[in-house]
């Protein structure tokens, strides 16, 4: 009996939990539905919105396993297309040795896949990273003439996919590309280059993948604040056409173009500078004397030398291009000046030595007389160095030796005349010439005005 007592209680207490929960469950409709008469909204107008739910997976939110995304798009009908635009982050680095040049940007891409629409009352987009880029199609553009490139990982990668409830998507990423430029460098240090970054479709051709600058030339945007330090960005444009391979067909190929304008006050102070003034450096040796073969030498020797490290420092910064370059005219210009200058005193010295001999040979012989002794003066005397001449007198010169100019020749004998008469005759019969070649007369004008030529020449063609 107390088996079935409690039984029976324990059934009725369960009825009683039930009964509660019922009327629980229609209290709560019964406040729904005065709130939805209140506010005008329904709940099932709120259930439909499937991206506000936590429990439903992005996978099965987006089909993701119900179709093959191995394919494009819209598989076996008209091409599929890829709108692009480029935001330019910076222009990190040119180098002239390797002819390639390094640029960081934001590579974005449009394009409609039905396959990932999705149900969505406040046609709101949703956004993932990098993780579910690997479970759906994605087009496969890459940098034609690439060297190096990579997409920025830290602290994640750096990728951004925005997915649109009508099954547009927006695939953004941030790239880093290092790739070739063919420069010119004819015109060097005085140019202007060109180099463009390449994109295209590296298995779709044009009659599955049609790839266009979304907005035209507005697809492609940069930061004001990218400088480079030999360069100056003068413009930034797009282009697109389409590329040949004979294995596989026609491509849409787009092009980034950038044309830069190399600084040239740089390249004044470390090169023209310092050419010219070794050249005007070696036209002091005209100014000195003849005689003064130590100091004309190693001037010139130096100035050779001087001009000879600066080509080699130059070209050691150049690719060995196989065409003259611009810097490579004027410092060879130069340095064929300060050559000439060398060479112009060895024709003087030649011709000085030579002139000498001559004038030995025809000078008056002087061996019977016994008191008279004649000496040749060569060079620049002082009022000291005349007076020492007491007790020499003056003998007549040879007439041939009047007629050379450039040479300071004077024929004293010794005589017992007092010293008093012999100072004013020595004075008179002394004859000093400045001793400069006609040579060094001439090349102090014609090597500065053929080098200012030179210069006006070189300036107007390559200005």
């Amino acid at each position: 009996m107390m088996l079935r007592f409690s039984t029976l209680l324990l059934l009725l207490c369960l009825v009683l939990l039930a009964e509660s929960r019922r009327s629980r469950i229609r209290r709560r409709r019964w406040t729904g539905a005065v709130e939805t008469q209140k506010h005008g909204t329904s709940l099932s107008a709120k259930a439909q919105d499937v991206t506000k739910s936590r429990k439903l997976k992005t996978e099965h939110l987006l089909q993701v396993d119900d179709h093959d995304f191995t394919m494009r798009p819209s598989f076996g009908g008209p091409a599929i297309p890829v709108g692009v635009d480029v935001q330019v982050e910076s222009l990190d680095s040119i180098s002239e040795v390797d002819m390639d040049f390094t640029v960081t940007l934001y590579l974005r891409h449009y394009w409609k896949d039905e396959r990932l629409a999705f149900p969505s009352s406040t046609n709101k987009s949703m956004t993932f990273d990098g993780r579910l880029v690997k479970k759906i199609w994605v087009p496969d553009v890459f940098f034609v003439h690439s060297k190096r490139s990579f997409i920025h990982d830290t602290t994640t990668d750096n990728i951004m996919l925005r997915v649109f409830p009508d099954g547009h998507v927006l695939y953004s990423l941030r790239v880093t590309v290092t790739a070739a430029c063919n420069m010119d460098f004819s015109r060097f240090p005085l140019d202007s280059q060109t180099c463009s970054l390449e994109l295209e479709s590296y298995a779709y051709t044009d009659e599955d993948l049609m790839l266009y600058w979304k907005n035209g030339d507005e697809s492609l945007s940069t930061d004001d604040r990218i400088s480079l330090s030999q360069f100056l960005i003068q413009k930034f444009h797009t282009t697109s056409r389409l590329a040949f391979y004979s294995s596989t067909g026609w491509y849409n190929r787009l092009y980034i173009n950038f044309t830069l304008r190399r600084h040239i006050f740089f390249f004044l102070l470390q090169t023209y500078f310092p050419a010219t003034l070794m050249v005007m450096l070696s036209w002091v040796s005209f100014w000195i004397d003849r005689r003064a073969v130590p100091a004309r030498v190693s001037l010139g020797i130096t100035t050779v030398l001087t001009m000879s490290t600066i080509i080699t420092g130059v070209n050691a910064s150049m690719p060995r291009v196989s065409y003259i370059k611009a810097v490579d005219i004027y410092l060879w210009v130069s340095f064929v000046f300060v050559f000439l200058s060398v060479l112009e005193y060895a024709a003087v010295n030649y011709l000085t030595t030579v002139q000498e001999r001559r004038d030995r040979k025809s000078l008056p012989c002087t061996c019977g007389m016994s008191h008279t002794r004649t000496m040749m003066l060569d060079g620049m005397y002082s009022e000291a160095d005349t007076d020492s001449l007491a007790g020499y007198t003056t003998a007549p010169m040879v007439p041939e030796e009047r007629e050379k100019p450039g040479h300071m020749a004077g024929t004293l004998s010794v005589s017992s005349v007092s010293t008093t008469t012999a100072k004013k005759k020595g004075l008179r019969g002394l004859r000093i010439i400045p001793n400069t070649h006609a040579i060094d007369t001439y090349s102090r004008m014609i090597f500065p005005g053929s080098y200012i030529i030179f210069n006006l020449i070189y300036w107007s063609v390559y200005c």
